[in-house]
């Protein structure tokens, strides 16, 4: 009687609960799989140490392109492949240097160039003006022309969410120059865009306004910014700059890329990512090594569990992020070319710390889907689901083709002490902080190939 009553209970039970059960069951074996037999770490370990930065164009480029597809085969796609594009080449040609003078004082400034800037040729000596925001340099233009414009605008402290700040400050990494040369200013410093209370000076992009001249930029450190930005406020300061940057042509480079194709709707792709370049003043462990690694685990777990997704699971290592974003726009056009379906696009670029949860770019009625899932990544503290997210990388695909995005989101407190600074290298990361996202990102994965969007 017992056991009738208990079938009938069974019976009577939701067919939701019993797949919530193996989802439960199945997230569980990955976890173990991921926490206990992880390759990330050490995946990590020989992208930084024995290949080290590698911007677009130059050697290492080339070495993590191989690298990558040798490791990303080791991990057992049914196919793995390179897609070419072509990618700008940006070569820093020296050590950066500057050299603040006002009145007995006389220092050198930890300084670094801005990606894609032209080098000052030879030294170039001005007069330095302490520009607090683009309201003050347009206050002040007049009197600009044959001076150093230096942006002292700070990381905003009241924002909790670190990337606020950045994306609030980094306005003036990549505009001030130009707004700068505007008004006829010989270079531009910026203020490294970090909370951080060292003074690593971190690099980043710029754009140059084809109007104007292509004036030297660099970014401060930040002890050494509070040292400029007093000694500038007082009285006369000169500051001595010399940057030997330039561009060669562009050159060939590669997104790699493996697949797992699907069982039953192989047409509907799922993509998941970072980006293989970095700054090539860092070993760009946290930016974007810790992604590339973790996009592998993901498929070295899935083959280890003996996973056949239902859905089609592209793992892509994006060339060109950093200076360009070209491999991000080379597969998304491609896919748009071939009429392929994409159902998602997961990024991990934010970093490898402790994950929290994951940023989303989608409609309503998918929003409410993946809602639902939240109690089951929260075990694995990627629970914290948000509207809002995707990458660089993927978002062309969305501005083409409307694929929804998702973006890994660690927690970014960390995050700006090491951005594009020397201090990004793999002593860095925590391994198992790097581990936990991977298993959140496989998580993620598993339940949009088993449930769609």
């Amino acid at each position: 009687m017992k056991k009738a009553l208990l079938a009938l209970a069974i019976a009577a039970l939701p067919a939701a609960a019993f797949a919530q059960q193996d989802d439960t069951l199945f997230l569980r074996r990955l976890a173990d799989e991921v926490l206990e037999n992880s390759g990330a770490y050490e995946n990590l370990r020989y992208l930084t140490k024995k290949i080290g930065g590698r911007l677009a164009g130059s050697p290492q480029m080339v070495q993590a392109e191989q690298w990558g597809l040798k490791a990303m085969q080791a991990a057992g796609p049914q196919k793995a492949y390179m897609q070419e594009c072509m990618v700008p080449h940006w070569v820093r040609g020296g050590k950066d240097q500057a050299w603040v003078t006002a009145g007995k004082t006389r220092k050198q400034l930890d300084v670094v160039a801005l990606g894609n800037t032209i080098g000052s040729a030879k030294p170039i000596t001005a007069e330095v003006v302490a520009i607090a925001n683009f309201e003050e340099l347009e206050a002040k233009k007049d009197q600009l022309k044959g001076k150093i414009v230096f942006y002292t605008y700070p990381f905003n402290r009241k924002m909790v969410r670190t990337f606020q700040a950045y994306g609030d400050a980094s306005k003036y990494r990549r505009e001030g120059p130009t707004r700068a040369a505007q008004y006829g200013a010989v270079a531009a410093i910026v203020r490294s865009m970090s909370h951080g209370t060292n003074n690593h000076p971190h690099t980043g992009s710029t754009t140059y306004n084809e109007a104007y001249a292509k004036i030297p930029a660099l970014a401060i450190g930040l002890q050494d910014a509070d040292l400029l930005d007093s000694l500038a406020r007082k009285g006369k300061a000169n500051v001595t700059v010399h940057t030997k940057g330039y561009f060669l042509p562009d050159t060939i480079g590669h997104n790699v890329i493996g697949e797992l194709r699907g069982s039953q709707y192989p047409d509907q792709i799922i993509t998941l990512g970072g980006h293989l370049d970095s700054w090539d003043n860092c070993e760009g462990a946290h930016d974007d090594g810790t992604g590339c690694v973790q996009t592998i685990e993901v498929l070295r777990a899935f083959k280890a569990l003996g996973y056949q997704p239902k859905r089609t699971i592209r793992f892509v290592l994006f060339a060109n992020e950093e200076n360009g974003a070209r491999g991000g726009a080379k597969y998304a056009e491609e896919a748009k070319a071939k009429g392929e379906k994409h159902v998602l696009a997961l990024e991990s670029d934010a970093g490898g710390f402790t994950p929290r949860g994951f940023g989303f770019t989608v409609g309503a009625d998918k929003w409410n889907k993946i809602q639902s899932w939240a109690p089951l990544l929260a075990p694995y503290g990627g629970g914290e689901l948000a509207q809002g997210g995707g990458g660089t990388d993927i978002a062309p695909l969305n501005r083409l083709m409307g694929t929804p995005l998702a973006g890994l989101v660690p927690d970014s407190q960390r995050y700006f002490d090491l951005h594009h600074a020397r201090n990004d290298v793999f002593e860095a990361v925590n391994k198992r902080e790097l581990d936990l996202g991977a298993l959140n990102m496989a998580a993620l994965v598993y339940l949009v190939d088993k449930y769609g969007l």
